[in-house]
């Protein structure tokens, strides 16, 4: 089975509303098991929402709030539930498939708090959680890329 970010496959639950959906990451999953996830939402976080990033290993909104609360108990939440989901289905999660840069799910590049646009390396919230628990993570432009 698979995770897969959720506003990846056209679900309206990004910060400002709107979604990152990648038809190449619906075409992957074509006929595949996945559950999807937004750990920002499972968080407690609204949709719109101020944009958030990492600074150092705290999450903090572009006014200045610190989400890091509500980011952790999100990046649980999504794991919890594909792993519930996982189990209902009897089968083991292969792979996460997040979207990049994201401060949830940015894998290996993400945004570098200054809300200015600029990447840094990192992991986002969940990211460092499903690597944590040994599950392989790409982002999407590794789909979009036919690197996978």
């Amino acid at each position: 089975m698979y995770i897969v970010s959720r506003c990846l496959l056209g679900e309206n639950c990004k910060y400002n509303g709107m979604n990152n959906y990648e038809e190449q990451v619906v075409i992957f999953l074509k006929n595949k098991s996945y559950v999807s996830v937004c750990p920002e939402m499972e968080g407690g976080l609204s949709c719109p929402r101020s944009p958030a990033e990492l600074v150092e290993d705290r999450v903090i909104d572009r006014d200045g709030l610190d989400v890091t609360k509500e980011f952790h108990q999100g990046a649980v939440r999504s794991l919890k539930l594909a792993r519930e989901m996982a189990l209902c289905r009897g089968e083991d999660i292969e792979l996460a498939i997040t979207k990049a840069n994201s401060p949830s799910c940015g894998c290996g590049q993400i945004y570098d708090g200054s809300f200015s646009g600029r990447l840094r390396q990192g992991d986002g919230c969940f990211v460092r959680l499903l690597k944590e628990n040994n599950i392989p993570v790409i982002t999407e432009k590794e789909i979009v890329d036919d690197k996978l």
